[in-house]
C-alpha cells in the first residue's frame, strides 16, 4: 500500500498497546493515522478494543468513536465492532477505512447503524516530494506551535492584508509522521491556490521536525486538491452512528 517511510512507532501514549504488525500494512497505516488524529485534536489515548481503537469525543451526538482495523481482512471483528457501536448506550460513531466500501457499509447498515452521507479517503504522501506554494502577495503566512513528550501540533493560518484569517490547516507530528486536519479557505478567498499554500507550509513545518510521511483524512472537495498536490489514496473511508444519534 503507497508510499511512507517505516520509522517506528511513536512512544505509546496512554493506554494505547504498541503491537507488532507492520507499519506499513493497512491496520499499520491506520494506526498511525489515528494517533496523529487524536493529537491534533487534543483528544486522550486511544483504547485498544477488539479489532479497533476507541477515543472519546465528548460531544453531542458523537460521545465515543472507534476506528476499525481490520475491516478487510476480518469481517467477524468489523461485524462485532458494528454490533457494539449499534447497541451503545450513549451516541457513538464507527470509522472504517476500506478497500471494500460497499460491503462495508451493508455490513453497518445490517447492524442497524445508521450511514453518513459524506465519502472520505484516507490519503498519504512523501513529504519530501510535496510542491511548494506561496500565496498571492496580498496574504501571508502565520504559524503556532504547541509540543508535547508525544506530539508537535502545528497550526498555518494565511493572513490577508485586511487581517482577516483567509485559510487554515493544522498537522500533528508524532514520529516520522504528520498528520494533516482541518484544512479549509473561506469562501470569500477561495480559488486563489491559498488552501495548497497551507499544505505546503504544513509540508515544510512538519519536514523540519523530523516528519517524512503525511496522512490525512480527505473529503470529496478535498480529495481533488490533495491529488493535484501529489497524495495517494490508500482507502475509502466508510462512517456510521449509533441510530438516532443527534
Amino acid at each position: 500500500m503507497g508510499q511512507g517511510a517505516t520509522a517506528p512507532l511513536p512512544a505509546r501514549r496512554g493506554s494505547l498497546r504498541v503491537v507488532s504488525e507492520s507499519l506499513m500494512s493497512p491496520s499499520g497505516v491506520v494506526r498511525r493515522w489515528q494517533l496523529g488524529w487524536g493529537a491534533v485534536r487534543g483528544l486522550g489515548p486511544a483504547e485498544e478494543v477488539r479489532g479497533g481503537l476507541r477515543v472519546l469525543i465528548g460531544q453531542p451526538g458523537r460521545h465515543a468513536e472507534v476506528v476499525a482495523l481490520h475491516a478487510d481482512d476480518d469481517p467477524a471483528s468489523l461485524r462485532g465492532l458494528a454490533a457494539e457501536v449499534a447497541g451503545a448506550e450513549r451516541p457513538s460513531w464507527l470509522t472504517v477505512p476500506t478497500t471494500r466500501p460497499a460491503e462495508v457499509a451493508e455490513v453497518l447498515r445490517g447492524a442497524g447503524l445508521a450511514l453518513l452521507d459524506r465519502p472520505e479517503w484516507l490519503m498519504t504522501t512523501e513529504l519530501e516530494r510535496h510542491p511548494a506554494r506561496t500565496p498571492a502577495e496580498d496574504y501571508s503566512v502565520a504559524t503556532t506551535t504547541t509540543a508535547n513528550d508525544a506530539s508537535t501540533v502545528v497550526r498555518v493560518e494565511v493572513v490577508h492584508r485586511c487581517g482577516d484569517v483567509a485559510a487554515h490547516g493544522t498537522t500533528a507530528v508524532t514520529g516520522a509522521d504528520a498528520v494533516v486536519h482541518d484544512v479549509a479557505t473561506v469562501p470569500a478567498h477561495r480559488r486563489r491556490g491559498l488552501a495548497a499554500a497551507v499544505m505546503a507550509a504544513l509540508a515544510r513545518c512538519a519536514r523540519e521536525r523530523g516528519a517524512t510521511t503525511g496522512l490525512l483524512v480527505a473529503s470529496a472537495d478535498g480529495r481533488h486538491l490533495y491529488s493535484a498536490l501529489g497524495w495517494t489514496e490508500r482507502a475509502a473511508v466508510v462512517i456510521a452512528r449509533t441510530p438516532d444519534a443527534d
